[in-house]
């Protein structure tokens, strides 16, 4: 779960970690109220939406009075903003972070992630701040340095200040960064995040050692632990068919391809999509069953892929093991009696209750076109797609 910069900046605060001053505006009287209580002569106006690269893609702003934060605003407020992440469709700005302007001496760039590698919480530093890193990693990879954390003890002073001094602090601020560190991994720990990412971090003319970006995100699974984060959801950033999915605890993520797709397992719905691309179709969605679905589960899944216009046919690939045969074929045959299906329908299944499975197909009446195999039924259905 994704949560905007302002809201990360709050958890952070709690912890100690020093960001600017700033206020949150919907509407540009708003941001013109939230400027005039912040200490500053230069105002800050920052697009907020669930992606990055919003300055590169004119969604940050400095304004040097209120005049200028009012235009600003007006002009970002209902903008849909284009960036790498956010693909050629953009995201809609519907709220904006009114900040105080920062004397910025030096930008850095402090991350914390769990690396699959290892299986530990990392922590990474670069002085390369205030651009990607992947960037960073791709072309100056020598640059950016990490410290591996033992999960019996946690983030050390030492490895803290190991970082500190590898990405040249300045000596007088470099128990001021240790500090920020420590903090971050802290709030990163207690919060169940996948990812803490401050770029940048930013040394200033005053001293401070601060977070002028924050990008904090959760491990979903560890929500139920988290009441205050799961109130900070903003369901505008997210796909609605993927809102819809969460309720029914389905797994599923919208593609740009015109297969739908419903398997019980993720890495099952890797290997399907990779040979719907093998066989030349564009797969239209992930969407992980799960072992323990029920029929009405199946059933929400069906409507789920068919609510994608851009879906021109349906590839059902089941392994029954906790999944039986079966329930997954009653939900089908559910499902397509209700949408009223009009569009091709492959079905391979193999596992617990197979024969049965079939049989409920085969009796349905419905025109379901059966596979023997996974490749079998990609080429099936990329053959009837197309």
């Amino acid at each position: 779960m994704n949560i905007h910069e302002y809201q990360g900046k709050e958890i952070l605060k709690q912890y100690g970690v020093a960001v600017p001053n700033g206020k949150v505006a919907f509407t540009a009287d708003e941001a013109v109220e939230a400027a005039k209580t912040l200490n500053s002569s230069v105002y800050v106006v920052k697009a907020q939406i669930h992606a990055g690269g919003r300055g590169k893609a004119g969604g940050v702003k400095i304004a040097k009075n209120l005049d200028e934060v009012r235009t600003y605003a007006t002009e970002l407020i209902g903008k849909v903003l284009v960036t790498h992440q956010t693909g050629p469709e953009g995201k809609e700005v519907k709220r904006i972070l009114i900040e105080e302007g920062c004397d910025i001496k030096k930008e850095y760039y402090i991350g914390v992630v769990i690396d699959r590698v290892t299986g530990r919480v990392t922590m990474m530093a670069s002085e390369e701040g205030g651009t990607e890193i992947e960037e960073v990693a791709e072309k100056t990879p020598e640059k950016i340095f990490k410290e591996v954390v033992d999960p019996a003890v946690g983030l050390q002073v030492f490895q803290a200040r190991k970082l500190a001094y590898s990405i040249n602090i300045p000596n007088a601020l470099v128990n001021k960064a240790v500090k920020f560190m420590m903090s971050l991994y802290q709030a990163f720990v207690d919060k169940d995040c996948s990812i803490a990412e401050i770029n940048p971090l930013v040394v200033t003319g005053d001293g401070n050692v601060m977070a002028l970006d924050a990008k904090l995100n959760f491990d979903s699974n560890a929500l139920f632990r988290h009441k205050d984060v799961v109130e900070l959801r903003d369901l505008n950033e997210e796909d609605e068919k993927e809102i819809e999915a969460s309720k029914h605890d389905l797994n599923y993520i919208a593609l740009d391809g015109n297969i739908g797709c419903m398997v019980n397992g993720a890495g099952l719905a890797m290997a399907t999509m990779d040979i719907i691309k093998f066989a030349g179709g564009e797969p239209a969605n992930f969407l992980d069953v799960g072992g323990g679905a029920t029929t009405e589960r199946v059933t929400e899944a069906f409507k789920l892929i068919l609510s994608d216009e851009n879906v021109k046919g349906i590839f059902v690939n089941i392994f029954g093991g906790i999944m039986k045969c079966d329930v997954i074929a009653n939900g089908v045959v559910e499902a397509a009696k209700q949408v009223q299906l009009d569009r091709p329908l492959v079905v391979r299944l193999e596992g617990t209750n197979v024969d049965l499975g079939k049989k409920i197909l085969n009796e349905s009446g419905l025109n379901i076109v059966a596979a023997e195999s996974m490749a079998d039924g990609a080429e099936k259905i990329v053959s009837l797609v197309k």
